[in-house]
């Protein structure tokens, strides 16, 4: 009987425990619950705070998300919207006519080129036919160059290299291989004076991987023409950045020399600014709120911003520059005087630093209506 007794002990032990941890375990998934239904909540306060803070700002005059332009940094003047639909209908003459009134204007000449080569990209027939009536045409070579580019840099695609095929990388390279050869063409018919099938070939540098001494004879080549092409500067930054061919320090020390080179006007202090973006960027361990506070770049943007101010706004560079100048004075706690730059550039976003974002929209309304809200009173 004793035993029967224990035995009994025993199992209603058992079973108290056995309810006890049922109780534990309805309990805590009751709690789980609970905590989801209370994060559901907050984050419905919190969706709900960003609309309202979302449509504040609009209406102060800023642009709706919906509504942001994520493939150009600037309103697309008339006029090359009018030569965009002329080659596509056929007209190439048109589209040569667009660039050659950039005349000797090469920044210029580069921003009508790169256009007409991304629908070339798409579409080439207006292009072969261009080169059929004016086989010795330099412009019409320049423009086949850069196509060549494009082409290759489109299979490659914007993806890091550890995200890229090696299918993509073979192509990639026998496409780069073939836009050099173009390069070259029209650089033995270009006049001798003008840079920019030499600023073309920077980007097939930059994938071929050119060595060090090999990209600095190019680099000669265009400065020597002219060394104050900003197209050209942005373009060798990213050729020494460490993601590429070089390193921060590299990439910094050409930053400053270009803009060291520039007069007031010029924009060549957005290169400074462009390389601390990119070493943030790259590095994991670097915050935004405080390295972007370092003495050191918040006098690079000082000086950006007096640069702009001699350049006006008919320097074509001038919305690249305000985009930068827009993220780092907010990171800088500039509120007021970023908010005066997103009031040039909003609606625009196709350009560095929100293009570099997973969702530009994001990265850029983040910025944008915090810096709006801090420096609006009652926002």
């Amino acid at each position: 009987m004793i035993g029967l007794y224990i035995l009994g002990a025993v199992l209603l032990f058992g079973a108290f425990k056995f309810l006890r941890g049922v109780y534990y375990i309805r309990k805590a998934k009751a709690l789980e619950a609970e905590i989801g239904t209370l994060n559901a909540g907050a984050d419905a306060v919190k969706a709900e705070q960003k609309a309202e803070k979302a449509a504040a700002v609009v209406a102060l005059g800023f642009v709706a998300e919906a509504d942001l332009d994520t493939e150009n940094p600037a309103p697309v003047p008339p006029e090359r919207t009018a030569a965009l639909d002329a080659v596509r209908s056929g007209d190439w003459e048109a589209g040569a006519a667009y660039i050659e009134a950039a005349g000797k204007d090469w920044q210029e000449r580069m921003e009508r080129v790169r256009p007409l080569a991304e629908a070339a990209a798409e579409d080439d027939a207006w292009l072969l036919a261009w080169r059929a009536a004016r086989p010795s045409d330099p412009t019409a070579a320049l423009v086949d160059a850069d196509t060549a580019i494009m082409v290759a840099w489109n299979v490659r695609g914007s993806q890091s290299g550890s995200r890229t095929t090696q299918e993509q990388f073979r192509l990639f390279r026998e496409l780069l291989v073939k836009a050099q050869e173009a390069a070259h063409a029209a650089q033995r018919l270009a006049d001798p004076a003008d840079p920019t099938p030499y600023i073309v070939e920077q980007p097939i540098g930059q994938g071929l991987g050119y060595s060090h001494e090999r990209y600095r004879e190019l680099w000669a080549q265009i400065v020597e023409r002219d060394p104050k092409v900003l197209w050209s500067h942005v373009s060798g930054l990213q050729y020494w950045c460490r993601k590429w061919r070089g390193s921060h320090e590299l990439a910094l020390a050409f930053a400053r020399e270009s803009a060291a080179v520039g007069a007031p006007g010029d924009l060549l202090s957005l290169l400074p600014l462009i390389a601390y973006f990119e070493q943030e960027t790259d590095e994991e361990d670097l915050a935004a709120e405080t390295f972007f506070k370092e003495p050191e770049i918040v006098a690079a943007v000082d000086a950006a911003l007096l640069d702009l101010a001699a350049a006006g706004d008919d320097h074509p560079g001038t919305a690249r520059i305000r985009h930068m100048l827009a993220y780092l004075l907010f990171w800088q706690d500039r509120d007021e005087q970023a908010v005066e730059q997103f009031r040039h550039i909003d609606g625009y976003i196709g350009a560095l630093p929100w293009s570099y974002a997973g969702s530009p929209k994001s990265r850029y309304l983040y910025a944008r209506d915090w810096a709006v809200g801090v420096a609006t009173p009652g926002l």
